[in-house]
């Protein structure tokens, strides 16, 4: 045996055991502490479409964050002024804007040199005198202004980094999305809504007196209800809808709030309508902890809080200076309780009330210690999934994985025989290479991953059909067995890394623009692409050059399925011209109905959520249905999942946040079907502004990957063979997309990934006749175009037929027993192999022919 085929064994033996350590922290979970600590401790990731859990983009209201800092420095101002002025003073504050009003000129200039010169965030904007009154105008400062939108997002993603770190979640990813958003991953959770809840809970604690005038004038309790009653609004309608319609009963200065408590022995929550003081008298930004103690006189939880020294003494002051008079507190925009304040508090602390649950309160008190948001944040993007759903989709994806790879192992063994179980050791390690690359780059493998693996396993056979039939091909010339072996693989390398490289380049595209589980398909696409290449290769390889250095004879043995083919395929180029366009056409129709929302769109870009339901007894779709109706829910879908006692609500919505959305159709269902006790297995809420950046995304992914095709090839061939390779690919997105589009099935992201993937399977079958009908014009003389291009077709039609029939088997799976979450994507994948099959035998190349004018091509 030679030393370079020495070298080359020990080199795989080598890889196979380093992966298998990378490998090991993921299959054996109870290895000895040695082991994570001085060989390998990471381990193969699972999304959270897997594992189960919560993937939230968030994005903080950047005019709330820029309103609550100068409201809490006119508190400081205030409390300094106090110290200062003469004589008494008032103060107004609107937004960005507080005027100041003094009745001595002394109090001005003293507020001005003595009080606003600590304050360097703030800026003077005018100064005016009315009759008898000074004013003066005060707003933020452009600096302070630029360095609030600066800092933001920093200051929120450290908070909620606290929030998820004091409530336990292993693994957490919270991470930074653009300039404005934050992303936030939390795998594995058992409730996923109370982490929702921490996590998006504001904890804005405000104290602000109550307007008594008001509330004496106005019987708050007589007309809410009278408004309820009227059908004029909903007792659970938002508080801004709320305050539009008690606009001219509520004076400028004071604004309408619900106190909200709850009945610990039914349950209900009981809302009481108040009015308070517009002036905030005191913030939580001054908060030093917060705790759970419980209340000896009726055992119920609450919240003690305790000020710093700073807020110590503001709150010493305002309880100094009305007594008698009533402080709520209030948190994030509901009011919690208010007191009356019978004497001056010193120290600094305060309780919060309101008949809180024990978990309620000590998630209450954990928002606190960690610190209130800044601004409130609103939760563009929720996808929510249970443990059970993620369970059941790695069994049916296992499943779908064992019979797509079942199918590819029995027929390629039995095809090519001895050579093809040399092909199935291969694919074997390719998935094993796989997972362990990406168990060292820390990737996930999600749902659509799993859907990558088995599809590349189909497509790891083209390589090895490529050898194969290249193999049969050299056989037929007279050459000898090794001879032929060894040719065949030379012959076929520049197909085989062609097919790769217009493959990567959509995925790596596809990378760059994909989000979420659909980046994870990428990556998992991507390396499957780089790590089939070299098995395909240099694995296989290995086996026949063993035997040829051994001296053993090797008889190579194919079954053939169509022997020595001799269509005329050009004979049918003008009807199948004629159909490519009609569909065309269908699907660039399709495409524009799309982008004007009149087709099929999922969430994904119209913005809207989807909510699995699971009931204990079977669901009355037309009973869900009229009770959706009846309480205002429009523009909903309902599909019921077969055998499984679940429910997928679809609702479409053009809104920027669904959270409340969302937890109205919830409440809505449990309150008029208690008997189908539902619950949310998985939850998945895009708002618009997401949906429309998902929308973007997808348009420059799909002409990202065309462009880099056609670049690609037209440096490999010429720029004919790249722009007919480009249209041809074109044609196979457009005639899939009509398919779908006459079907009424749901265009969504993972349609767009299904796209991308076929075009990359619908190229490799070009470049691989692309390359046949190069290689033949080097060989041979022909009288035309249709002569080249059918010899070409036929001399790779046997690889044609077997690649798509492999690849089949996985899509066919996928379709058949891949779960209800990727059934759509499965069908796209079979609809598009196929349509990608049937373009590159009838349509790449006789658009190469048009292009080229029917003159040949020349190569040197």
């Amino acid at each position: 045996m030679s030393l370079k085929l020495k070298l080359k064994i020990l080199f795989l033996l080598f890889l196979i055991g380093f992966a298998g350590l990378l490998l090991l922290p993921t299959f054996v979970p109870n290895l000895p502490p040695w082991f994570k600590k001085y060989v390998y401790r990471g381990e193969l990731k699972l999304g959270l479409d897997l594992k189960g859990g919560v993937h939230l983009v968030l994005q903080p209201d950047m005019d709330k964050a820029m309103q609550n800092q100068f409201e809490n420095y006119i508190q400081d101002i205030k409390a300094q002024l106090n110290k200062l002025v003469s004589s008494t003073y008032d103060v107004s504050i609107d937004r960005l804007s507080a005027v100041f009003k003094f009745k001595d000129q002394k109090d001005v200039v003293a507020f001005k040199e003595e009080v606003l010169k600590g304050f360097k965030e703030i800026t003077i904007a005018k100064e005016y005198q009315e009759g008898s009154v000074f004013l003066v105008e005060v707003t933020l400062s452009k600096t302070q202004i630029d360095y609030i939108k600066e800092n933001l997002l920093t200051q929120v993603l450290e908070v909620i980094r606290n929030r998820v770190d004091q409530f336990g979640v292993s693994e957490a990813v919270i991470t930074k999305q653009g300039k404005d958003k934050i992303v936030v991953q939390l795998p594995g959770l058992r409730d996923p809504e109370r982490a929702i809840n921490i996590i998006g809970q504001t904890a804005q604690l405000e104290f602000r007196l109550v307007d008594e005038e008001t509330m004496q004038r106005l019987d708050l309790e007589v007309l809410v209800r009278s408004l309820v009653e009227s059908g004029k609004i909903s007792l659970d309608a938002p508080i801004e809808e709320w305050r539009k319609v008690l606009s001219s009963y509520i004076p400028q200065d004071s604004q309408f709030y619900f106190v909200v408590e709850k009945d610990r022995e039914t349950g209900k929550v009981i809302k009481k309508p108040i009015v308070l003081k517009k002036e905030v008298m005191l913030t939580g930004t001054y908060l030093k902890t917060a705790q759970v103690r419980i209340n000896p006189q009726n055992n119920e939880p609450y919240v003690w809080i305790q000020f710093d020294s700073r807020g110590a003494k503001i709150f010493e002051l305002i309880t100094a200076e009305n007594v008698g008079r009533r402080l709520a507190i209030v948190l994030d925009e509901v009011v919690r309780s208010a007191p009356v304040i019978k004497e001056k508090i010193s120290g600094g602390e305060a309780q919060i009330t309101g008949s809180f649950s024990m978990q309620e309160a000590s998630d209450l008190a954990l928002v606190l210690r960690a610190g209130a948001l800044p601004a409130p944040v609103k939760i563009l993007q929720n996808i929510t999934i249970g443990p059970s759903l993620g369970a059941d989709s790695i069994k049916k994806g296992i499943i779908a994985g064992l019979i797509g790879a079942t199918a590819v192992i029995v027929f390629t063994s039995i095809y090519y025989k001895i050579s093809g179980v040399i092909a199935v050791i291969a694919l074997v390690l390719n998935v094993y290479f796989l997972l362990a690359l990406l168990s060292a780059f820390q990737a996930t493998l999600t749902l659509p991953g799993i859907a990558g693996i088995i599809l590349s396993i189909g497509m790891g056979v083209d390589s090895n059909v490529l050898i194969f039939e290249r193999i049969r091909e050299e056989l037929r010339t007279g050459r000898t067995e090794f001879s032929a072996i060894f040719q065949g693989y030379s012959r076929t390398f520049v197909t085989i890394f062609d097919a790769h490289v217009t493959v990567l380049i959509t995925s790596l595209i596809l990378f760059i623009f994909g989000t979420g589980p659909i980046r994870g398909f990428a990556v998992t696409l991507s390396i499957s692409i780089l790590v089939n290449l070299f098995t395909a290769i240099f694995v296989t390889k290995i086996f026949y050059e063993y035997l040829y250095e051994k001296g053993k004879e090797f008889k190579v043995k194919f079954f053939e399925l169509i022997k020595n083919p001799n269509f005329n395929f050009m004979k049918f180029k003008k009807p199948f011209a004629i159909l490519s366009l009609i569909l065309s056409l269908i699907g660039c129709l399709g495409m524009v109905q799309a982008f004007l929302g009149k087709a099929n769109l999922g969430i994904d870009f119209t913005g809207g959520t989807i909510i699995y339901l699971s009931s204990e007894k079977t669901p009355n779709l037309e009973l869900l249905r009229k009770t959706l109706e009846e309480n205002g829910i429009k523009d909903f879908m309902l599909q019921d999942i077969k055998k499984e006692n679940m429910v997928l609500l679809k609702v479409k919505s053009s809104k920027e946040s669904l959270t409340d959305e969302v937890n109205y159709i919830l409440s809505v269902l449990n309150k008029n079907l208690p008997d189908y006790k539902f619950s949310v297995v998985a939850k998945e809420e895009i708002g618009s502004t997401i949906s429309k950046e998902l929308k973007h995304k997808a348009a420059l992914a799909i002409l990202g990957s065309l462009l880099g095709i056609i670049v690609y090839l037209a440096f490999r061939f010429n720029v004919y063979f790249g722009i007919a390779a480009g249209l041809a690919t074109l044609h196979d997105v457009l005639v899939t997309f009509a398919l779908f589009y006459l079907l009424g099935k749901e265009i969504n992201l993972l349609f767009i990934t299904a796209l991308l993937t076929l075009a990359g399977y619908s190229l490799t079958d070009t470049v691989v006749i692309f390359d046949r009908i190069r290689e033949n014009l080097q060989k041979y003389s022909f009288a035309n175009f249709d002569q080249l291009i059918n010899k070409s077709i036929n001399d790779v039609f046997s690889r044609t037929i077997i690649t798509v029939l492999t690849t089949l088997f996985g899509s066919l799976s996928l379709l058949l027993f891949g779960g209800v979450v990727i059934r759509d994507f499965a069908l796209a994948l079979t609809i598009g192999f196929i349509v990608g099959t049937y373009s590159s035998i009838f349509l790449a190349s006789p658009l190469l022919q048009v292009l080229h004018k029917g003159k040949l091509p020349q190569f040197k």
